[in-house]
């Protein structure tokens, strides 16, 4: 069987049985800009990071919300910018234009069009996870399947909805934005340093007859 004739797709009904995932590592809020230009000095010296933002949900139509919250992790620490407050200062600006450190998200255009809306730059140095995984046969784009996939552990998302933008985040929406963070970082170095391997995979849904 060649990589290139199986596709890896986890049923939701697997997925939902799986244990929840643990986030054992710190978690910073950053809500002033002091605070950003001291994580930003310290994430600018990582070579590869996680990304992800998160939005106030939109209940009313005509309503739209900007991003409340940009998600920067390491693998053992995460760091949650309330842009909502201190808007996008110029040192984080940089950070975002900055090719010398590979920034890992997921469905990253989405990312890019609503952090627009708030402030123009040039993204540098980002890679989309989902056109990483199809290289391994991968064919779920979200999130939780994707880590499903590779470590058996399921990512909660009942914190999706919840008000990004409240006086004080919670402890559970802190983790919940950390985990989501850290998980672009750790899909990452998992695939690309040879440990998940395709054929292997409980997942694998599809094999094409193959004619001779």
């Amino acid at each position: 069987m060649t990589r290139s004739l199986i596709e890896i797709s986890i049923p939701k009904e697997v997925l939902s049985s799986l244990p929840p995932v643990r986030f054992a590592g710190r978690v910073s809020v950053i809500d002033s800009p002091a605070m950003a230009r001291q994580a930003i000095a310290f994430l600018s010296c990582q070579a590869v990071v996680g990304f992800d933002t998160e939005t106030r949900p939109n209940f009313r139509k005509g309503q739209n919300h900007t991003v409340s919250l940009i998600q920067i992790s390491t693998a053992a620490h995460a760091f949650l910018f309330r842009i909502n407050k201190t808007g996008i200062i110029p040192e984080l600006r940089q950070f975002l234009e900055n090719p010398d450190v590979a920034k890992i998200g997921l469905s990253l255009k989405d990312d890019f069009h609503n952090l627009h809306k708030i402030c123009p730059f040039d993204p540098q140095g980002f890679i989309e996870l989902q056109n990483l995984v199809k290289e391994y046969s991968i064919t779920d784009a979200s999130l939780q399947k994707i880590f499903a996939i590779l470590f058996g552990e399921r990512i909660s998302k009942g914190q999706r909805l919840s008000n990004w933008e409240a006086i004080q985040l919670t402890e559970a929406q802190q983790t919940y934005a950390a985990i989501d963070a850290w998980a672009c970082l750790k899909i990452f170095t998992h695939l690309k340093a040879g440990l998940f391997i395709p054929d292997q995979s409980p997942y694998i849904v599809h094999e094409p007859e193959q004619h001779p």
